[in-house]
């Protein structure tokens, strides 16, 4: 392969565009991105990217798209439970890579190749259970909002110890005085008992004990 000539750079291409876009969203928001903060990191002038991305909500919707595109779609089995867990994992997992496609997603949808490809994949897993294709999208939907809830409680939690500097254990500690206060009132059994007996699990558990009783609930409401 020859050397580029000294001072050459890639071509300017629309994946080009939206994979920097991606990574600069990843490392400081989406409101961090404007095309001319995109067109500065891949020295080029922003005219030469309206030449590849109408304006900056289509640049989104490829972003989604390709964020969808990441996600794996799980080899068919026999076991349908089983794969929509596997797509419920899969989207958690992206979500956290990308903590702006939560609030994307959230939204109307963006309908690109790979969210459909996404989308059908679903709903053919669940159409292994019933035939009626409004219950088969109402399950796809119910998942879907599973993952975006419970992804959304994590990120907020991310994002405040990132503002505050305090881990989720040194926020406990900080409120452990007024929350002994309200346990010594008595008036509150069942929430001291949370406070005094529960385990904390991480997040992860969370969403795992969440999703096989919602999975659970489907399965029972399909047959």
């Amino acid at each position: 392969m020859r050397d580029r000539p000294r001072g050459s750079r890639p071509a300017l291409t629309e994946e080009r565009i939206v994979r920097t876009a991606i990574d600069l969203a990843d490392a400081e928001g989406i409101d961090a991105l404007s095309m001319r903060r995109i067109a500065s990191e891949l020295g080029s002038g922003t005219t030469s990217l309206y030449r590849h991305i109408t304006n900056k909500d289509e640049l989104i919707e490829l972003m989604a798209n390709a964020a969808f595109g990441e996600m794996e779609i799980p080899e068919a089995s026999d076991d349908w439970l089983a794969e929509l867990a596997a797509l419920a994992r899969g989207f958690r997992a992206a979500l956290l890579r990308h903590p702006w496609l939560a609030q994307q997603a959230m939204r109307r949808q963006a309908l690109g190749p790979d969210v459909i490809r996404r989308t059908d994949h679903m709903l053919g897993v669940v159409s292994r259970a019933t035939d009626d294709a409004s219950r088969a999208a109402m399950v796809v939907d119910s998942v879907n909002t599973f993952v975006l809830g419970s992804v959304a409680a994590e990120l907020s939690e991310l994002e405040a110890q990132r503002r505050t500097g305090m881990t989720e254990v040194d926020w406990q500690h900080a409120v452990g005085e007024y929350v002994q206060q309200v346990i010594d009132t008595g008036q509150y059994p069942h929430f001291n008992r949370r406070i005094l007996e529960a385990d904390d699990r991480d997040y992860e558990a969370r969403f795992e004990f969440g999703l096989g009783c919602l999975l659970g609930g489907i399965a029972a409401a399909l047959t």
